[in-house]
């Protein structure tokens, strides 16, 4: 009945591959961007998130930090950068971070995730310090931090290079690199919205040497301003690509555009069937991804709860503190408690899984 209800769609012949464990191609991921059935999208997603995943739905308890909103890019569709003269400009000095992580001491953070804007003026070595203090405050913790646009501006600043930098990061505390930054890959979408932003290009080639050098790392795509098809599906082709050769991306994260309070205010917000179709797409194409993370703080944790029926397998975490959505008329709330997480989880018919930043399992609630 269902395999009918997909041939109805036009999407038989996918549907067969989907359940043969076959690669789709570009074509493949358009028609199902432009198909209106987004229950068969879900079927069909979901396919693929068990064989991979199976019943398990992941989520982390995590700290936030945006160290600084002061940016020289100014990207068209980002209401968090500011220009330093800015009366909503801000910066933390080290010594405030790390305050930041002492006063959560009492609570079974495994993640800190760090990320700002790209500031003109702070030296290399605040970068450095930083992700010491973090660790001399919390040892035991795994820091997520800096989008490939920040390690490229840092490996700009620093003199040193791609790699070496990466390798002082490291060696300074840096465990895995979130996946912001990214955007969309198109040069036409990144000339309108973000011309002074690290290109496409760039930003995967700092993901390639991270990878390299054994450092895991994230993606994203911005989508629901004025990307089209073509130039969803040749950002996921090209992070496919790259998974390929690396093998470096833990998890893929849609990431839905909010127009409030940036240069493309006169933009509607992306809608519930649009959000949960870049979920499915993506677990359909992303066939080497072993994680696809419907991040709550941007879609709202009831469609999140919604999307580990459509491709999903992770939300996130606790967060705390998130700035960069909230900044852009972000509504879903900046914490959720891990009773409430598990809850959630587990009201989707999924057995909910705390884990780490790499995803070992911490605990798995039956």
């Amino acid at each position: 009945m269902i395999a009918e209800m997909i041939k109805k769609a036009g999407l038989g012949d996918i549907l067969v591959r989907v359940e043969a464990g076959e690669r789709l191609g570009v074509d493949d991921a358009a028609r199902l961007y432009l198909s209106p059935d987004i229950l068969a999208l879900g079927y069909m997603a979901n396919i693929v998130r068990e064989r991979i995943n199976g019943n398990r739905a992941y989520f982390i308890y995590n700290q936030h930090i945006n160290y600084s909103n002061i940016c020289s890019n100014l990207c068209k569709f980002c209401a968090f950068g500011k220009p330093a003269d800015h009366e909503q400009a801000y910066e933390m000095s080290v010594d405030e971070i790390r305050r930041k992580v002492r006063e959560r001491l009492d609570e079974p953070i495994v993640e800190v995730h760090v990320v700002g804007g790209i500031h003109p003026d702070l030296p290399y070595s605040y970068y450095l310090d930083m992700l010491r203090g973090i660790k001399q405050e919390r040892p035991d913790v795994h820091i997520q931090g800096f989008t490939g646009v920040e390690i490229a501006h840092l490996a700009e600043i620093s003199g040193k290079g791609l790699e070496a930098t990466l390798i002082d990061l490291i060696d300074a505390g840096l465990g895995s690199i979130p996946g912001g930054g990214a955007e969309v890959f198109s040069a036409r979408i990144r000339e309108i919205t973000c011309e002074k932003k690290l290109s496409g290009e760039g930003w995967l080639e700092v993901a390639r040497a991270a990878h390299k050098l054994g450092l895991k790392s994230n993606a994203t795509m911005l989508y629901g301003h004025i990307e089209t098809i073509e130039e969803r599906v040749d950002h996921l082709l090209r992070l496919r690509e790259l998974q390929d050769e690396t093998g470096g991306f833990m998890t893929f994260i849609p990431l839905a555009f909010h127009p409030h309070n940036t240069e493309m205010h006169d933009l509607s917000r992306s809608t519930g069937i649009e959000d949960l179709k870049n979920i499915a797409v993506a677990r359909l194409f992303l066939d080497n991804f072993p994680h696809i993370k419907a991040y709550w703080i941007m879609i709202g944790a009831k469609l999140a709860q919604v999307a580990l029926s459509f491709g999903a397998d992770d939300v996130d975490g606790t967060v705390s503190e998130e700035k960069i959505t909230r900044m852009a008329g972000g509504e879903a709330g900046q914490f959720l408690a891990r009773n409430e997480l598990v809850r959630m989880i587990k009201e989707a018919g999924r057995v909910p899984v705390e884990r780490d930043t790499l995803y070992s399992t911490i605990r798995e609630y039956e």
